[in-house]
Order: C-alpha cells, then structure tokens, then sequence
C-alpha cells in the first residue's frame, strides 16, 4: 500500500486537495474493504469543485483517526490503536461549545478512572483559513508557572502560558502553589485569543506518596490523572482537524521527566536527601529516579487510575510490529521516544529501529500553538497574547528546543465500557 507523506500545511489549492482526498478514500477503502469507491468518488468531486472542500463521513473520520495513531511515530502505545474513541465534534464553532466539548472529552477519557483513549474532532481548517477554534494549551491539566525573586513556583514549562493567561485577564489564585491549573485559551479563526475557565471538578489529580516512604507525600506532589494532548491536529485528505487527543500515563514520564527534569519541578535532591544517598554513591540519581517511579506507580494503583509502564509498554510494541509486517505496513517509528529512560536493551522494543517517515493520516502538535506558546514566535519580539495567534509560517516551523514528553499511550487493558 503506498503511504503518502505529511504536507506541512493542509492543501492550498482545489487540485492539491482532490488529490490528496483520493489519496485518502483509496487507502480507506483498500484497507477497510467498504465497497462503493467510485460512487464515493464522484460524490465527494463535486462537493470539492462546488465548495472548495469536502466532509468526510463518519466512519471515514474515525479511520484516519485510528490510523493517525497508528501512524504516530513518537508514541510506544500504538497496540490499542483500532480502540480509539472517536467523539464527532465538527459542529462546535463556538466557545461555549468549545469549552462544553474539552470537559466531555475529560470526563469520557477519564471515565471513573478507568482510562480511555479518546479523540475529539472539531470544525477543520478550509483553504488558507485557519480552524474557527483551536486550543492554544498543550494539555488540557496543566500548572501555572509564577515567577519570583526565589525562583518560579510551580511549573516552568507553562511560563510563556502563565504570563499569556494573566495578559488575557486571568488572576490566578489568591494563594499561589506550585500545582495552580490553568485556564485553557482558544484561538478564534479571527486570531483573537480567549480565555475558558477550567472547571478543576473534571480534572482529577493524583496525590503523590510512597508505600515504604512516608516522607514523600510530605512534598506535596500531584499530577493529573489524565494526559489531553490539547493543540494536536488530525491531518488527511487535504484536511486539517483540531483534535485534542489522550491515552494513559506511562509512569515513566511523570516521574523521570515532568517531576524530575531540572527545568520542570526539579525533585530528585529532596528525594535524593529524603533517602539519604551519600554523594559517593555513584548510582543515587539513579536510586532517586526508582524510588520517583514507584511512588508514582504506587500512586495511581492505590488511587484507582489507570498507569501504564515502560516495560509493559515495550512488550506490547512489540507485538504491534509484529501484526503490522504480518499485515505488510512498514512501521514508523522515533527510536529515541520509543526507548527513553528507563527503558533497557532487555526490552524488545530496544533492538531494532523504525522507519522514521511521518505519513498519512497523521495526529501533530499545531504549529502555531507550538510557537505562540515557545515565547518567541519571531526573533528578538515576544507579542502580547491581545495580539493575533496567526503566528508567521517560518516560525511556526521552529522546533521546540527542549523535549516534552506528549505521547498519549493506549490504557494497559485497552478502553473499558
């Protein structure tokens, strides 16, 4: 089957978009076995030639968002990816509706704790004008990040959405701490940014503890339950869908990177001092990094959330590639995502890289968001949030320096209910 590769921008013109929408039902169509190409077709020509765009179908919406997952090379949890709950959401054009869709996607993603994985499709992006709504945080549950003489509390990573979230007319809380969630801003397709207050009700938080270590609930860590990947975009047929998407945690992540990382919230020296490591021992980091990781397995398990780990993980992708070449689709793949700290060469996934092309259908983070969000969306001028989100296309090109740590997995048991 021929893949086709990822257009940085959804199709500018009525021939771009008629070939890569046949490109689109061609692949649907070969792959699902539905019958009917031809009438479809003709069907969806004369809606491009009379529009300048086309709807897909339902079922064609949930296929390419399945294999968009499928398709996405950063993410080790791609084995559920035919369980995708799709929520059809293309009708909601304003924010209302917006802000009333974003906690029907938490509660059914978080589903008692149970977690699902779950992609909310909104109105696309048409010809050269962008989407009538787009979400500008990176996660739906994120923690402000509040600048002092001392340092900043909370988190670092949110500074440039902390400061556009205040410029937007949020306060913040009266009582500043280093776990504040954020009020989620949308960008309207006139470029105008909007605040939508977070009703901290349908975001669930896991308190951090320790089965053999008391001490460790005494710094006060959390984390969300629920990882919604806000500003992703569903890319096919010459279309471009907002498209906030989640899984399930892998523990790793939280533990070794978002709780860990110098440049989030920076843990391991009280935890290094709490377990008393000498600086001699050689392995302390590593000791501290464990004990992190169990806490946060620990955590979630006695509070009844769903978690995954990276070995579970590893096993799982391993048979993924193996039902993928037995269906003759190459799998794609980022070697370094797939195997981060701590995975280890035991691990199956450790031994073999990937084909490393980005292909279509494909889920990815909006470049706009990503730059407006950076801090810096031309060089030498950080605009204030009032101004438009439209951010410059070369700039909007800029990779982010530093790596998050944003691949929704699949639940370890698969989607429950």
């Amino acid at each position: 089957m021929t893949t086709a590769m990822i257009p940085p921008h959804p199709a500018d013109t009525v021939d771009d978009l008629l070939v890569q929408a046949h490109d689109f039902l061609r692949q649907c169509h070969d792959e699902t076995g539905t019958p009917g190409l031809t009438q479809r077709w003709r069907t969806v020509c004369v809606e491009i030639n009379t529009t300048g765009t086309w709807r897909p179908t339902y079922e064609e919406l949930a296929y390419a968002a399945r294999v968009a997952w499928r398709n996405a090379g950063r993410c080790i949890g791609r084995a559920r990816w035919s369980s995708l709950i799709l929520r059809d959401r293309r009708h909601t054009t304003h924010l209302p509706g917006l802000r009333r869709e974003l906690i029907g996607h938490l509660d059914e993603a978080t589903n008692g704790g149970h977690v699902r994985s779950v992609l909310t499709v909104l109105a696309p992006a048409t010809g050269s004008a962008p989407a009538p709504l787009r979400v500008m945080n990176s996660q739906l549950a994120r923690y402000a990040a509040w600048p002092t003489d001392g340092g900043i509390i909370g988190d670092p990573a949110n500074l440039t959405l902390t400061a556009m979230a205040t410029d937007l007319g949020w306060p913040g809380p009266a009582y500043r701490s280093d776990f504040d969630l954020l009020p989620w801003i949308a960008a309207t397709a006139d470029g105008r940014l909007h605040l939508l207050p977070t009703d901290h009700r349908h975001i669930r938080e896991v308190p951090i503890h320790h089965p053999a270590h008391a001490w460790i609930a005494d710094l006060g860590l959390r984390w969300p339950a629920v990882p919604v990947i806000s500003n992703m975009t569903l890319d096919f047929g010459g279309l471009r869908f907002p498209a906030p998407f989640s899984g399930t945690f892998m523990a790793s992540e939280i533990a070794t990177r978002n709780l860990a990382d110098h440049h989030r919230y920076h843990q391991l020296p009280a935890i290094i001092a709490g377990l008393g490591l000498p600086e001699r021992d050689r392995l302390r980091t590593d000791k501290a990094l464990l004990t992190l990781h169990e806490a946060v397995l620990h955590s979630f398990e006695t509070a009844g959330v769903s978690i995954t780990d990276h070995h579970r993980e590893s096993r799982s992708f391993a048979r993924f590639v193996e039902h993928e070449e037995a269906a003759g689709r190459a799998v794609v793949g980022d070697w370094s995502w797939l195997n981060s700290y701590p995975m280890t060469p035991q691990d199956p996934s450790w031994s073999r890289y990937y084909d490393t092309s980005q292909t279509l259908p494909a889920l990815s983070p909006d470049p706009y968001s990503l730059a407006l969000t950076a801090g810096q969306p031309t060089p030498g001028h950080k605009p204030s949030p009032r101004q438009h989100a439209a951010v410059p296309p070369a700039a909007a090109a800029t990779p982010n320096q530093i790596r998050e740590d944003t691949c929704p997995h699949a639940p370890p048991h698969g989607p429950t209910g």
